[in-house]
């Protein structure tokens, strides 16, 4: 298991990187295979009590709108582009719901636009920030923020780990390993403004505001994983899917990332991409 987990992890990484060092149509190309995968892992945990149905109504309408949404995002920088799509969205899924009533309940149609709202869109943040003019660079910051902080709370906790504040929700998880996480990411996020951003941007706070930026992105990571294991006990299930060997599925290797990406972008945006 741990051959296949490191296996998986490092081609994992390598593709990621790639990914955001390219940018372009194979970081968005990427974003919206992971985010389909993802929606579909998310939907399914949240309905499969219910709905024993692989594939309907609802969801066709939630993968359409994701590619058209992910396209918005890739070829336009106009965001009354993306609000339409949402806004679309979220009327045919209530038009699908009146035309077939009484097949779907109002949970199905709200679980759907949860999934969507969830995951797709909020990992597009990671192709937004990676598209700031001058600034796309600081995409990393995604990445330090959030694997960067699962691993330094993952080695904090087992090493100093005695406080568990979490016994149903995440009885591995300690106030050490959270504390160690978010610190060490803002470290990290202070290092990578000292060795790297600094000869980009001359700006003599910068690497104080990565460590913030980091350190913030690190806090969201967590709860992103502590909402994703709400999610899996709400649901009885212990992964979301099985894609990534030793990881399970997308949404279990991607859930810290989903609420840092936006984090990330919004403090990024505010606190360095703006400056000159």
């Amino acid at each position: 298991m741990f051959v296949k987990r490191l296996i998986s992890g490092i081609v994992l990484i390598s593709v990621i990187g790639l990914a955001f060092a390219f940018g372009g149509y194979f970081l968005g190309a990427l974003l919206l295979v992971i985010s389909l995968i993802g929606y579909a892992e998310l939907v399914k945990a949240l309905c499969a009590e219910t709905e024993k149905r692989k594939i309907n109504g609802p969801d066709v309408i939630a993968g359409i709108s994701v590619v058209l949404y992910y396209l918005a995002v890739m070829f336009t920088s106009d965001i009354t582009f993306l609000i339409l799509v949402i806004g679309g969205f979220m009327l045919m899924e209530l038009v699908w719901f009146v035309v077939k009533f009484p097949v779907y309940s109002t949970d199905r149609i709200v679980r759907t636009v949860f999934s969507v709202l969830y995951c797709p869109v909020m990992l597009s943040f990671i192709y937004m920030l990676r598209n700031l003019q001058g600034r796309e660079f600081l995409v990393w910051v995604v990445l330090i923020a959030s694997w960067g902080c699962d691993t330094l709370a993952y080695c904090t906790g087992i090493t100093l780990g005695k406080h568990h504040p979490f016994p149903e929700l995440s009885p591995k998880k300690s106030i050490e390993g959270c504390i160690g996480g978010i610190v060490g990411s803002a470290l990290l996020g202070l290092i990578f403004g000292l060795l790297y951003v600094k000869r980009f941007i001359p700006d003599q706070f910068v690497e104080w505001r990565l460590a913030i930026i980091c350190g913030v992105g690190a806090l969201m990571g967590m709860v992103g994983d502590l909402a994703a294991s709400g999610i899996k006990r709400n649901n009885k299930i212990k992964d979301f899917g099985y894609l990534i060997p030793g990881h399970g599925g997308i949404m279990d290797r991607f859930d810290s990332v989903i609420l840092c990406a936006p984090a990330a972008y919004i403090l990024t945006y505010l606190l360095v991409a703006s400056t000159q």
